[in-house]
């Protein structure tokens, strides 16, 4: 479901989304320098990210991070758009992230399991640019698929 609309900014509903969509593109290519490349393509530099990300970083340098222990942990990571809302500058994104355990992550030894859990983001488009990003991610059924936490 996408609803498109207009800001002051000038992005429409529907222009933000496909910047989401083709930055998801990207990431799902599984390639650490395409994803890195994205981000720099699709994200602004002074981005408000706050989704879970590392302590002690912000911004573009903290989002390049998630990714890169991601990547790293999940080399097949996939995330699938389930569903797209947008109105304005504004774009919420339910999605379904899966991949294999291959990797270190968050101290955890790779298990070789598959996970698959959900997220929430919304992001705020304005020029082109990914300007802000605010997600929730269910990293608990991520770290009871791991075997990291008990069910």
């Amino acid at each position: 479901m996408t609803g498109a609309g207009t800001n002051g900014g000038g992005t429409r509903g529907g222009d933000g989304v496909a910047v989401l969509e083709r930055f998801h593109a990207e990431v799902n290519s599984g390639d650490p320098e395409r994803v890195m490349a994205a981000i720099d393509a699709f994200v602004a530099p002074d981005v408000d990210f706050r989704p879970p990300a590392p302590a002690g970083e912000s911004g573009l340098r903290a989002l390049k991070r998630v990714w890169e222990v991601l990547l790293t942990a999940f080399p097949d990571i996939r995330v699938t758009v389930e569903e797209t809302v947008s109105e304005g500058d504004l774009i919420v994104s339910r999605n379904t992230v899966t991949g294999t355990h291959l990797g270190d992550y968050r101290g955890l030894a790779p298990t070789g399991r598959a996970v698959e859990y959900g997220e929430i983001f919304v992001f705020r488009v304005a020029g082109g640019r990914i300007t802000e990003i605010r997600g929730v991610v269910d990293v608990l059924t991520q770290l009871r698929q791991l075997g990291a936490v008990p069910s």
